[in-house]
């Protein structure tokens, strides 16, 4: 059994998403971030001593699995692709180090900017947004989905001709653009790519339990 700590609202999700796609029991223990409003009503938060013992940072997703106690979402995902993940895994060594670089470009390119237009747009009030550092995460995710778009021409998936834990984890961090629909409208294979990963039972599953949990 899986055991992760975390909530939906969270990078747990891409846990979750993978978990559900492979059709792996796991057990959720509910784990909200301490700056959030719901956290005052949380039996436990990222900054409760029992948590920290898992994970000092006081940071979720933690995921117990296979004797291991880990603490980064991207990372999780490949271990658990490379070792129960069937055809969402790779299926020798070259798909893995496509899947990997995918996984990689995704943290370094695209997330530092695709978390800020989330920020602005959805976490601060318009009073409170720094829409010049907006502006700049808009023009820094283009780049990035430019060269992705270029690439969808040759195949609808990103490694292997088939939906992998890669399109997992690009997909949760291009999300995060999404709250600037115009990023997407400059990249339309990307914009078409995600909407087929959405469009997928086990992202309409975790998605309706997301819905769920509070916003704040």
């Amino acid at each position: 059994m899986i055991t992760i700590h975390g909530c939906y609202r969270s990078r747990a999700l891409r846990n979750i998403w993978l978990c559900e796609e492979l059709g792996l029991p796991f057990r959720l223990v509910q784990v909200v971030q301490a700056y959030r409003e719901s956290a005052k009503d949380a039996a436990i938060t990222t900054r409760s001593p029992d948590f920290l013992t898992l994970n000092p940072q006081g940071l979720i997703p933690v995921v117990e699995i296979d004797g291991l106690v880990m603490t980064e979402s991207l990372a999780i995902n490949l271990h658990i692709a490379r070792t129960r993940g069937g055809e969402l895994g790779p299926r020798d060594a070259r798909e893995d180090a496509l899947i990997s670089q995918w996984t990689l470009w995704g943290a370094t390119e695209v997330e530092p900017f695709s978390i800020q237009i989330l920020v602005q747009l959805l976490q601060r009030k318009p009073e409170q947004r720094d829409n010049a550092r907006l502006a700049e995460a808009i023009a820094d995710v283009r780049r990035p989905l430019s060269m992705m778009d270029t690439m969808l021409e040759k195949s609808p998936w990103l490694v292997g001709g088939r939906f992998t834990v890669a399109d997992i984890n690009v997909a949760e961090v291009i999300r995060y653009a999404l709250p600037a629909p115009e990023v997407l409208e400059a990249a339309p294979r990307v914009k078409a790519w995600l909407a087929a990963c959405h469009a997928r039972p086990a992202w309409k599953k975790i998605a309706a339990e997301r819905e769920k949990e509070p916003v704040n």
